[in-house]
């Protein structure tokens, strides 16, 4: 893999291009924290994001884990598209979109929760996060030693429910995520907004921009592998991604360099 700012050449890359610019937001717009609630973008970032996102080259998704209310409140600007739940719900300028997820889920979702607060309340630094349409257990701040005790709680209070194919489970950094059934991912979300966004613009013209950190993300990596910019952040390793920046500090900076390089024409 190699690293982005190093080896490409950025102005001939974009040069009469039209960039949708997709997004991951923990540890991409936000360094990752011990504790999920406490993430926060700077406002230098934000400045940036709000000047990309006033070019008339260049389209923002921010597409997170997350619940898309918090992501909202977070940016705050109203000329980007929001995607929360890993796609599963978007809201831009047309609107809102939200995959269909059947009521029995959500009612399995409610016990799962209470089950996991029951067995998990004494282990310290274990954090539940309902994200509406998903729950995520976080181990970050948990003692080595007691790890295997969250994995193991998490897995016997799940499993029946993904035998009878209720739930389907995904790992990401240091956390535990049940997601509804439905076929869904970021890669299919991402897939759905350039569908949107060809049909108004020219497909040679478009070049999708993906930036994220996480194991979500390589289902988007997938799907855009040979059709964009792909961009691992963190530590180079095995990915479906082209290239790779090492933090956010770096991503910030690519982020600059495009808004120049746009801003030039």
């Amino acid at each position: 893999m190699r690293h982005l700012l190093k080896t490409v050449n950025l102005k001939s890359k974009l040069k009469d291009k039209y960039i949708m610019l997709f997004l991951d937001f923990d540890g991409t717009l936000v360094p990752i924290v011990d504790k999920p609630d406490k993430a926060v973008i700077s406002a230098q970032t934000k400045k940036i994001l709000a000047e990309l996102s006033k070019l008339s080259n260049c389209r923002i998704s921010v597409i997170s884990g997350r619940d898309i209310n918090y992501i909202k409140n977070q940016i705050g600007m109203k000329n980007i598209v929001y995607a929360g739940n890993h796609g599963f719900e978007m809201e831009d300028a047309d609107g809102k979109f939200k995959k269909f997820v059947p009521i029995k889920y959500k009612a399995t979702l409610k016990k799962i929760k209470k089950d996991l607060k029951n067995k998990l309340s004494f282990v310290k630094g274990v954090f539940i996060e309902d994200k509406g349409l998903s729950l995520s257990v976080h181990y970050r701040m948990v003692d080595k030693k007691e790890v295997w005790l969250v994995k193991d709680v998490f897995c016997k209070i799940a499993n029946p429910y993904l035998k009878k194919n209720d739930i389907k489970i995904k790992k990401g950094k240091k956390l535990l995520e049940i997601r509804p059934i439905a076929d869904w991912d970021k890669g299919k979300a991402v897939l759905r907004l350039l569908s949107k966004q060809k049909s108004v613009c020219k497909n040679d013209k478009i070049l999708p921009v993906y930036i994220g950190d996480d194991l979500t993300d390589e289902d988007a990596f997938k799907v855009l592998k040979d059709k964009g910019i792909t961009v691992f952040v963190g530590r180079p390793k095995k990915s479906y991604a082209d290239f790779y920046l090492k933090n956010t500090k770096e991503v910030k900076e690519f982020l600059i360099r495009i808004r120049e390089l746009l801003n030039a024409g």
